[in-house]
């Protein structure tokens, strides 16, 4: 089934109408649709290259929107849908420490989310569940997918197809690497 919705949404890249589902992608990945934008974003960019930023511009515009749809869904729906589980399965308690925790550190782990190939929508829905600031939020994500999405553009927009490679297949794990030292560089300097 994933790989039918896969073909699906690279049909959709070649379309007359492909900056729309684009945003339509975007948009729902981050509160619910599990295929990224990147997979609509890289074969556009490449078959339009002038148009690279615009498109990089639509996809953190629309994802930071369904950001804001994850983020009511846990706010809105918390107590309908995920209280009951918790409690069900005895991690009521637990949720307020995690919920502590997550506001403590929550525009981190909003931007780390973001630029990474963790499932951002996870962190969307957290953050509404937990009651992170909502501007705090909206500034997390904007920065970490408009840093994702320009960085996928602006390397197709420099080197064209060949780096479509790279893209697809490791730039999840640099994004990836880099956090973990920018992470692991902050623990050295507040340790040492």
């Amino acid at each position: 089934m994933l790989r039918r919705l896969y073909d699906w949404t690279m049909s959709l890249a070649a379309g007359p109408r492909a900056p729309v589902a684009l945003g339509a992608v975007s948009f729902a990945e981050s509160s619910f649709f599990p295929i990224p934008p990147d997979i609509l974003l890289i074969p556009m960019v490449i078959a339009r290259r002038a148009k690279a930023f615009a498109y990089a511009t639509l996809c953190t515009i629309t994802s930071v929107l369904g950001g804001a749809l994850g983020y009511a869904i846990g706010a809105l729906l918390f107590v309908q849908v995920a209280q009951p589980i918790l409690e069900f399965y005895g991690y009521l308690d637990k949720f307020d420490t995690f919920s502590t925790n997550f506001n403590d550190y929550g525009a981190w782990i909003v931007f780390i989310a973001g630029v990474t190939p963790f499932p951002y929508k996870v962190i969307t829905i957290a953050s509404g569940a937990t009651g992170l600031s909502l501007p705090v939020f909206m500034v997390a994500s904007l920065l970490a997918r408009g840093l994702r999405f320009y960085i996928v553009a602006g390397l197709l927009y420099l080197f064209g197809p060949p780096i479509r490679t790279f893209i697809e297949q490791r730039l999840g794990l640099m994004f990836t690497v880099f956090i973990v030292l920018l992470v692991g560089g902050f623990v050295l300097i507040k340790y040492l």
